[in-house]
């Protein structure tokens, strides 16, 4: 049997454990309405409970400033510090996935989906405690929120 320099196998783990990241667990939901109008809905979910949007991004008018196509795909970034905090001062790395995100999209069928990472890859990904109170709070906090946007009226 062959066997790879130890750089390669390195490089072959590596790869491995970025990938493992890249496949975190998500909630996806359909929504009614179309992708500017769902997030419209949960930007005012998010601002009705008290919490910050801190951006929207919409990534079809990136496409579109450099005269490429993307279907409507945008992205809303919020939060409240009363729960974020807790989890950064726990481990700072915990910033690079807060404030929350919720990503809002339309599929080649037209169908508009909401989905977003389970608070548990924060956990996960970030060696926080499993049973930090913040972690369940987040997780209702995101159900709701992106109920609120995709309920039919």
């Amino acid at each position: 049997m062959r066997r790879l320099p130890q750089f390669a196998t390195a490089l072959i783990l590596g790869t491995a454990a970025m990938t493992t990241t890249a496949f975190a667990e998500r909630v996806t939901k359909t929504s009614p309405y179309s992708v500017a109008v769902t997030m419209d809905r949960l930007q005012a979910a998010v601002e009705g409970a008290g919490a910050t949007v801190f951006a929207r991004v919409d990534h079809a008018a990136g496409a579109k400033s450099v005269d490429m196509e993307l279907r409507p795909t945008e992205l809303l970034i919020f939060g409240n510090p009363k729960l974020g905090t807790p989890a950064i001062a726990q481990n700072q790395t915990v910033g690079l996935d807060l404030p929350l995100r919720v990503l809002a999209y339309a599929d080649g069928e037209g169908v508009v989906h909401v989905t977003y990472h389970t608070p548990d890859t924060l956990a996960a990904d970030h060696d926080l405690p499993t049973d930090a109170p913040y972690l369940p709070m987040m997780t209702g906090a995101l159900d709701k929120l992106t109920a609120k946007a995709v309920a039919a009226e």
